[in-house]
């Protein structure tokens, strides 16, 4: 058993990267009151292309360390993470650790929506190659919804434009056609396309530039948020280990002046940011 504070503490959100930002932004905007402690472990980013064993351990650590820093509760905003390392870490972890810790991913509550926003029953998704790899997405929605069918594409270059502030650039018209033209023709009959990785969203004009006008584009942030704010309300018990405050802190295992940089194009504010040793 833990010996962990058992006081309230930040709700812990991890990253691999920066992307995890936009999965904060939409949760801070629909649970402001709460207080946040965001972990980017960006020295050993990207993670969509490492092994399920080595992403697993990684996730592990920053996990650890997030519960060490006083958070009961964290979610993996990262599909990466979600997809390789949080059924591992739920069942094996967990129980040895602490049971009364929570660690929550993100695709589930992404699945969990697609049966009321698809009409044709056909999804397509667009994520890392690890993510693609996994097939956790098709795993979850045949899951939870068994006529749907599911076809994905993996976009490398599509998380380096992002981080490199080149989504707005003539060239990442090129890269964001190509994928979105290659989904589409695996299954011309999608309606409905998630983003499952939570850097895609900044590409999303050029997304919707080249998505047919009748298939809606799903972005994480507000489904994820929403998951949550229902799991708060059906878990009183977990709400009030939930600090309140509205506090909101940035670790990175990267540089923090290159971590403030970058995280300036996802939330267009200052952060407050400590580099940490995982």
């Amino acid at each position: 058993m833990s010996t962990l504070s058992s006081n309230p503490g930040p709700i812990g959100i991890f990253d691999s990267g920066y992307g995890g930002l936009t999965i904060l932004h939409g949760i801070r905007r629909m649970l402001p009151q709460y207080d946040y402690l965001y972990l980017g472990d960006n020295a050993r980013a990207p993670y969509g292309t490492r092994s399920f064993d080595v992403v697993y351990e990684f996730t592990r650590q920053a996990v650890m360390r997030l519960f060490d820093m006083g958070c009961h509760l964290v979610i993996l905003g990262c599909n990466t993470a979600s997809a390789k390392a949080l059924r591992t870490i739920q069942q094996r972890d967990l129980p040895v650790t602490d049971p009364h810790r929570r660690v929550l991913g993100i695709i589930r509550p992404t699945a969990e929506v697609i049966g009321s926003i698809t009409r044709s029953r056909h999804v397509g998704i667009l994520a890392t190659e690890g993510t693609i790899k996994s097939e956790s997405y098709n795993l979850e929605i045949t899951k939870l919804y068994p006529d749907i069918r599911v076809s994905g594409v993996a976009c490398p270059f599509w998380v380096p434009l992002v981080e490199y502030n080149e989504g707005d650039s003539p060239g990442a018209d090129y890269f964001v056609k190509k994928r979105i033209d290659q989904l589409m023709a695996l299954d011309g009959e999608i309606d409905t396309i998630i983003l499952g990785c939570t850097h895609y969203p900044l590409l999303m004009p050029k997304i919707r530039l080249y998505t047919p006008g009748d298939v809606t584009v799903v972005a994480q942030g507000d489904y994820v948020a929403a998951s949550l704010k229902t799991y708060l309300q059906r878990h009183p018990d977990m709400e009030r280990k939930c600090s309140i405050g509205g506090r909101v802190h940035y670790l990175t295992t990267e540089n923090p002046d290159k971590f403030r940089e970058s995280a300036s194009i996802f939330l267009k504010e200052h952060v407050d940011v400590t580099n940490i040793t995982l």
